[in-house]
């Protein structure tokens, strides 16, 4: 990567029009941030010490619970200490590494979805060669394929975003270091880096959701043709969590990256809510599941 920046720092300046509510956002977000770590790892506590547990549908939950504990762990410390009055600057190099490792992360997590819904549509539509078509090496290889096309994915943004010179200003209107806000203060023209960072960052979910899209088709189709009403409810138990954890994943990234006007308010709240809420939402949506209700069960009477 060619560094000709002359920028040794930058000065975030927070989440846009909230001035003067620093202690009562960080009340509201170290509680989400709290929360969101002990409701994964908890997640994780139940798939580990359960061996009923210790199938594909929770391997991959398992690694998405990771996933949860580490993204917001990217760019919630950050905030958090910022809001307290704390010094707002952040080295360079440390505004590379939150944008890497947030679309890393983020990215991990799209291909994750996709991935478990996969593994759904294996489970209703060929229940039984399920266990053959889903083996450990199957999924071993599935999983590091979501880490290994997230890497390429995050590695070709950051690429793109910091090979522009920085030479000031240096001030950036948001709370972490995203692609929209750092592609403002670069000293070239970065209109065709701006279209073609904005097409790259929403491809990726786009394509995620096209494809969960024709998993979610075709599983639809074999319920349709289960004729027992017990049978049915089952198979949409099955799909129903996944579903809602989709939805609350991948409609804010569409929001943010897609919109055709930048408002960074409303950039910041869903963010926000992208980073910290998600997160916290998907172990209640999870655990709603009749196998970890009784593992975590277990886990607290012992």
């Amino acid at each position: 990567m060619r560094n000709l920046s002359v920028v040794t720092e930058f000065i975030l300046l927070g989440i846009p029009h909230t001035k003067g509510l620093g202690t009562t956002l960080f009340v509201l977000f170290f509680s989400f941030y709290i929360f969101t770590l002990m409701g994964n790892l908890l997640i994780l506590l139940a798939i580990v010490s359960s061996s009923r547990l210790h199938t594909p549908m929770y391997f991959f939950l398992c690694k998405l619970s990771v996933c949860d504990i580490f993204f917001p762990s990217v760019s919630s410390p950050k905030m958090l200490f910022h809001l307290l009055g704390n010094s707002r600057a952040i080295s360079y190099s440390g505004c590379v590494s939150q944008l890497f490792f947030y679309h890393f992360l983020g990215g991990t997590e799209g291909f994750l979805y996709t991935v478990m819904a996969y593994d759904c549509f294996i489970a209703i539509c060929y229940p039984l060669r399920y266990s053959i078509i889903m083996c450990h090496r199957v999924c071993s290889i599935l999983a590091m394929g979501t880490s290994f096309f997230g890497c390429i994915h995050a590695t070709f943004l950051t690429t793109l975003t910091f090979q522009l010179p920085y030479c000031g200003p240096n001030e950036v209107d948001y709370y972490f270091c995203d692609i929209p806000v750092m592609l403002k203060l670069a000293c070239a023209d970065t209109s065709v880096l701006e279209m073609v960072g904005l097409i790259s960052v929403g491809l990726m979910p786009l394509s995620c959701f096209f494809l969960i899209l024709t998993s979610y088709s075709c599983i639809v189709c074999s319920i349709l043709q289960i004729h027992s009403a017990e049978g049915r409810h089952r198979a949409f138990s099955t799909c129903s969590a996944h579903l809602i954890a989709i939805l609350l994943s991948l409609m804010p990234v569409v929001l943010i990256y897609l919109q055709p006007t930048l408002n960074p308010w409303l950039n910041a709240t869903v963010q926000v809510l992208n980073n910290l809420v998600t997160p916290m939402v998907n172990p209640l949506i999870y655990s709603l599941r009749n196998k970890v209700k009784y593992s975590l069960k277990n886990i607290f009477l012992k």
